[in-house]
C-alpha cells in the first residue's frame, strides 16, 4: 500500500514513539525528522540488559526527545532491583516520565505481579516520577477477562491520582479502528478523562507485523486486515497505517473522545518510523 496515504492532522499531535535498546544506533537519525520533546518509549525486554535500557534512555535525551523507559512489574525479581533502576534512571535524566506495565511473564520473577503492585510501592515518586502511562486493550487481553482488565484500569487511573501522578494511556495496536473508538468512547463513559495515545505499527514488513498481531493477540482475520489496507494472501512488501489513522480520524470527535493522540510501535525500525511520521506529517 502507500505509505503517504493522506493523514490529517488531529490525532498526529504529539505523536508518540516505541524503541527497543538495540535501536539505540537510529536516535540520532530518527531526531533529525522528529520534534523537539518527542516521547520515545523505551521497551523491558527480558533479552536486553539494564545497562543497554539506561544508555538507550540517555541517547534519547542527548538526541533532544523525551524517554519514557519502561516498568516491568514481572520482571522485576526484587524490590532492590526495583530501586537500582530507578536510580540509573533518575541519574540519566530519564525518570520524570515512565510506562508501567504488567510484563509478559506469566510467572512473575518477583514479589510484583502487576502495575498497580509498583505504583503503591511509593518509590516513583521517590526517585523523581512525575508522569506515568499505563496500557490499554481496545481488543481485550488474552490471558485476562475484560472485567477485570476495566477493574485494574480504573484502580489505575485512581492510585495515580491519589499519588499526584499525571496518567496517560496507551493502547496495543489494532488493524481495526471501530473497535478502539468504541473502547475509547467507553473509557470516556467509565469517568475516566485522562489523555490516550492509539498504537499504530510503523511501516513494517507484512510478515512481521502479522508475527507482532499473533504475539499480542491482536486479531488479524481477512477482513480486518484487508481494511488496515493489505491482504492476508500476499504477504510480501510492507504495510503502513496511514489508511488505518485515516479512518480514526474520520470517526474521531473530541466531544466523545476527549484528547486522542497516536503512539508508533517502531516494528520497522526507529529511523524508519520516524521518517513516516515526518512525511505523513
Amino acid at each position: 500500500m502507500d505509505a503517504d496515504v493522506g493523514v490529517p492532522a488531529r490525532v498526529m499531535t504529539d505523536a508518540s514513539l516505541e524503541m527497543t535498546a538495540k535501536d539505540a544506533g537510529d536516535v540520532a537519525a530518527a531526531s533529525a525528522v522528529l520534534a523537539p520533546g518527542t516521547c520515545v518509549n523505551i521497551t523491558y525486554l527480558g533479552s536486553e540488559t539494564t545497562d543497554s535500557r539506561v544508555e538507550a534512555a540517555r541517547a534519547v535525551r542527548a538526541a533532544g526527545l523525551t524517554p519514557v523507559p519502561h516498568l516491568s512489574a514481572r520482571r522485576l525479581r526484587n524490590r532492590d532491583e526495583f530501586v537500582r533502576y530507578l536510580e540509573v534512571l533518575k541519574g540519566a535524566d530519564a525518570s520524570r516520565t515512565v510506562f508501567v506495565v504488567g510484563g509478559d511473564p506469566a510467572t512473575p520473577e518477583g514479589p510484583f505481579g502487576s502495575a498497580e503492585s509498583l505504583l503503591r510501592t511509593d518509590l516513583l515518586q521517590e526517585h523523581g516520577v512525575r508522569d506515568v502511562g499505563i496500557a490499554g486493550y481496545p481488543d481485550g487481553h488474552p490471558e485476562i477477562a475484560d472485567a477485570e482488565l476495566w477493574r485494574t484500569l480504573h484502580a489505575k487511573v485512581d492510585l495515580l491520582a491519589e499519588l499526584g501522578l499525571g496518567a496517560s494511556i496507551t493502547t496495543q495496536f489494532t488493524f481495526d479502528e471501530a473497535p478502539v473508538l468504541a473502547w475509547v468512547e467507553r473509557v470516556r463513559e467509565e469517568g475516566i478523562e485522562v489523555p490516550i495515545r492509539v498504537g499504530v505499527p510503523g511501516p513494517t514488513g507484512i510478515r512481521r507485523l502479522l508475527g507482532y498481531a499473533r504475539r499480542f493477540g491482536i486479531g488479524a482475520n481477512a477482513t480486518i486486515v484487508k481494511k488496515y489496507g493489505f491482504s492476508l494472501t500476499n504477504l510480501l512488501g510492507a504495510a503502513g497505517p496511514g489508511v488505518f489513522i485515516d479512518a480514526l480520524e474520520q470517526g474521531y470527535d473530541p466531544a466523545r473522545h476527549g484528547v486522542v493522540t497516536l503512539h508508533f510501535y517502531s516494528f520497522g525500525g526507529l529511523e524508519a518510523t520516524a521518517q513516516w511520521l515526518h512525511d505523513a506529517r
